[in-house]
């Protein structure tokens, strides 16, 4: 029999395993408020962000990137059968209810998706958060303008909110995470693992 204790740090050893998550403040009202748009709605707000990197992003471009951003999750929600919140769906892919539909695989799927468009004026990232420290670590897609670095960016989150909808936001004004770059994390790592005795 497992006692109440033992289940709950089941319970957290697997959150941590899958990883996506993180500590901080968690801004509700502009969750919701996302969560609350229409795809059109989302759409054009990604659209706007992404134009907004600067002067050589080009329009239809930053469009066309929205467009995958936004509707390609949906559809990989329907196929993922992601029907919970984050957490939750993310317990079932450990325990082997769900495939996929943790953080990494909704960042890989967009990733390939958008880098399957040929942007010129954009340039993609892979942001990852809390890898130096405790708390569960994070990974998104974040979008800059060629040749800005990803602080610069707009994080495309679509595991945040849920169910595919796509979260959106500066680099620099995320209320959730702390973004580095992935080659940075990897540096760190590999500086790390040289400092294990062997």
């Amino acid at each position: 029999m497992i006692t109440r204790r033992r289940a709950a740090g089941l319970v957290a050893a697997s959150v941590l395993l899958a990883g996506c998550g993180g500590p901080g403040p968690r801004s509700e009202a502009a969750e919701t408020a996302l969560a609350d748009q229409t795809v059109a709605e989302r759409i054009a707000g990604v659209t706007a962000a992404l134009v907004a990197l600067g002067p050589g992003v080009d329009r239809a471009e930053a469009a066309r990137a929205a467009g995958i951003a936004v509707r390609q999750p949906l559809a990989w929600a329907q196929e993922w059968q992601v029907v919970d919140p984050p957490l939750r769906h993310n317990f079932k892919v450990i325990h082997g209810m769900r495939d996929k539909g943790v953080c990494r695989d909704w960042t890989n799927a967009l990733h390939a998706a958008l880098r399957q468009a040929g942007l010129r004026t954009l340039k993609l990232h892979v942001g990852v958060a809390n890898a130096r420290n405790v708390a569960l670590e994070h990974v998104s897609v974040i979008v800059s303008a060629r040749g800005a670095p990803m602080q610069s960016g707009v994080v495309l989150d679509p595991w945040r909110i849920g169910q595919g909808r796509l979260w959106y936001g500066k680099v620099s004004e995320d209320p959730r995470y702390r973004w580095e770059t992935l080659e940075a994390v990897r540096a760190w790592q590999a500086e790390m693992k040289a400092r294990i005795p062997r």
